[in-house]
């Protein structure tokens, strides 16, 4: 079994340092950047030298691993790394004709970078490996752990994921159709038939282990799929959930990952289907944005579910919240091709 314990989440809302549902963060042009916090356990003149991707990822991660024993890996799921460094360090190619380059900005630009500094910061020299797998970076990291675990049943891992606004990825996404031209505020943005969303970021810790005492949440099961066909991905999930939740219990919450793009619609809509009416269905980028990793947020949020006892009613999208949330099922499409099933259950029911 895998247990989710302690987390952090750095994103264009009030969640760190303590989860506030009582106020959402408007978008800005169709941006909705993270609320960056102080980094106080980041020396200055570290802090100054990274990058915005390898800030934050660094920035939710020491936080845990303060008072814990040292992780036997660090695991990262990212799509493009430091992005903005790299297009930083590219022009630099050009100007400098290949001359006095600036360092920094090519070590700040590696995929990598993040699960590397954090390393070195904590002198781990244990596991450390970063997936990068554009949609579904997230959740490779997370099976990656899973079957760690399976291998190591007493070790502890450090599991997580960062993704960060690149000006220049924004524009190659946006000319090709995946955000919005027209201006939309992230609150209306299921309003209407439009392609295209809102773009985001954001960054996620967790501590992952085989240990129930003091979880947060068990990961019930993971499974991801690459198809464009609606039925394959609707038959996925059912299989998916018959091999993982017994047949006269069910999920209580359903978290999708709708972006406002009328294209993917579709999809959700089929999988709404498999569930009866009296089933809730929240949504979750409206607040975070729709980024490659952004599936993490909502992981996040079913924790912080089930630790509050607490349900944010601007998330839910249709049905009633009647009774305990005891097992949430994240279903994330990405970009109509990668998709993503996360089953997570509260430890704490009662």
């Amino acid at each position: 079994m895998t247990f989710l314990h302690q987390s952090i989440c750095i994103s264009p809302q009030n969640t760190y340092p303590e989860a506030d549902f009582s106020q959402w963060k408007a978008s800005n042009n169709n941006l909705l950047e993270v609320i960056e916090p102080a980094y106080p356990g980041i020396p200055a003149g570290t802090r100054r030298r990274m990058g915005k991707s390898v800030r934050m990822a660094v920035g939710a991660a020491l936080p845990l691993l303060e008072n814990v024993k040292q992780p036997d890996g660090i695991v990262i799921g990212t799509a493009n790394g430091g992005m903005e460094d790299c297009i930083k360090f590219l022009n630099q190619i050009i100007e400098f004709n290949e001359g006095l380059l600036t360092p920094g900005n090519f070590v700040q630009s590696t995929s990598n970078a993040s699960a590397a500094q954090i390393a070195l910061i904590t002198k781990n020299h244990k596991y450390n490996i970063t997936h990068v797998h554009r949609g579904l970076a997230f959740e490779n990291a997370m099976m990656d752990i899973v079957m760690l675990l399976k291998e190591n049943a007493h070790s502890g891992y450090l599991l997580g994921c960062v993704d960060e606004i690149s000006a220049y990825n924004f524009n190659i996404d946006r000319l090709a159709g995946w955000y919005r031209e027209e201006t939309v505020q992230n609150k209306d943005l299921f309003i209407g038939s439009f392609n295209g969303s809102i773009v985001g970021e954001g960054a996620y810790m967790v501590l992952v282990n085989n240990d129930m005492e003091n979880a947060d949440a068990k990961l019930a099961a993971v499974k991801t799929l690459h198809s464009v066909h609606v039925d394959e991905v609707s038959e996925s999930l059912s299989k998916f959930i018959s091999e993982n939740i017994k047949e006269e219990e069910s999920i209580d919450l359903l978290i999708t990952g709708e972006n406002g793009d009328i294209r993917l619609t579709p999809y959700y809509e089929q999988i709404e289907s498999l569930f009866p009416e009296s089933i809730p269905v929240a949504r979750y980028k409206h607040l975070c944005g729709e980024y490659f990793t952004s599936s993490s947020f909502a992981c996040w949020l079913s924790t912080e579910i089930f630790k509050n006892k607490q349900f944010p009613p601007d998330i839910l999208k249709k049905g009633k919240v009647i009774k305990p949330i005891r097992r949430i099922l994240i279903y994330n499409n990405f970009r109509g091709l990668q998709h993503a099933f996360i089953l997570l259950e509260d430890v704490n029911p009662h």
